[in-house]
């Protein structure tokens, strides 16, 4: 089988399972440059393919400057491939079951404390931030949707997807709850907080009429205009309230995510039910969360205890 048609049979494949379109075009680049390493050998066939020489590209594609984190993602997209080779028949046996890439070293996500989160969530009603070209009721409509927007952000702890993908069907602002749609393509029931229920409620009496999409489902999250929002379109504002409210980071969706994931276990003390809140398959990606919370843990300690304080030099 060559190598150049099973890789599409196998992307075909992905099509069908509800993957994301980045999800997607990630195995489609690491195919790619699988591609690139075999033409380079003049290897054609998937037969061909043997555990010394993934181990040999693995290594080239290091000293070539690749990061662990990517040489990882790579080395899963060439295993899944194989994996579906040996499923159709046309491999005996999966030669890269047995290669591991390099560790990568273990990053904490970044996140705003509990008093700069609750700052920043409220700086759309708090800051003005009107222009010369902007008229006072256009400054106010974009106020109360970005307000709902943060306030939604950091009460649920919405992946940027699932925020831009909400319609308001999936909204019970009485009852305080609302479906979202995450990886692949599971849903789960989240609680909204008060503030955030009255951010959306504001916002749904000032909205402009929605253009509802082909499943006549009206989005939440819109233009002036009535179309919804894009992924690049929510991160635009809310890196323009992070430089209107003066904040010293840049502030992107995924730091509210984290930081409500942060501040709910330090709370709370319960993984379990972070991981169910985040939607994580797995609850070692939540446990990351555990490390952000001994470091808070930590420095109280340092501050607080009589015998961890340091002895200045």
């Amino acid at each position: 089988m060559q190598l150049a048609a099973a890789s599409d049979a196998f992307l075909r494949h992905l099509q069908h399972k509800n993957l994301s379109p980045n999800t997607l075009a990630g195995y489609r680049r690491d195919l790619d440059k699988l591609q690139q390493l075999a033409d380079a050998e003049l290897l054609t066939d998937v037969r061909t393919l043997d555990e010394m020489r993934l181990r040999s590209w693995l290594a080239q594609l290091h000293r070539g400057g690749l990061s662990p984190k990517t040489l990882q993602r790579w080395l899963s997209a060439v295993r899944t491939l194989l994996r579906f080779c040996v499923r159709e028949g046309w491999l005996s046996a999966n030669v890269a079951e047995g290669l591991r890439a390099p560790k990568a070293a273990r990053t904490l996500p970044k996140l705003l404390d509990v008093d700069a989160a609750a700052q920043y969530v409220q700086s759309p009603l708090d800051t003005n931030t009107k222009t010369d070209t902007d008229t006072d009721t256009d400054d106010d409509l974009l106020a109360l949707r970005d307000s709902a927007i943060l306030e939604l952000f950091y009460s649920s702890g919405l992946r940027l997807s699932e925020l831009t993908g909400l319609n308001w069907e999936d909204i019970d602002l009485k009852g305080g709850e609302v479906r979202v749609t995450g990886k692949g393509n599971k849903t789960r029931l989240l609680p909204v907080g008060r503030h955030a229920c009255r951010a959306l409620a504001d916002w749904r009496r000032n909205a402009p009429a929605s253009i509802a999409d082909a499943r006549g489902s009206s989005p939440v999250f819109t233009s002036a205009r009535g179309r919804r929002l894009g992924n690049r379109a929510i991160q635009q504002r809310l890196a323009h309230w992070a430089r209107a409210g003066g904040a010293e980071q840049r502030v992107h969706p995924h730091m509210l995510r984290h930081s409500f994931a942060s501040h709910m276990l330090e709370s709370s003390g319960d993984l379990r039910a972070v991981q169910e809140l985040l939607g994580h398959a797995d609850i070692s990606t939540t446990q990351i969360y555990t490390h952000l919370d001994f470091q808070h843990l930590s420095r109280v300690y340092d501050k607080a205890h009589p015998r961890a304080q340091h002895d200045e030099d």
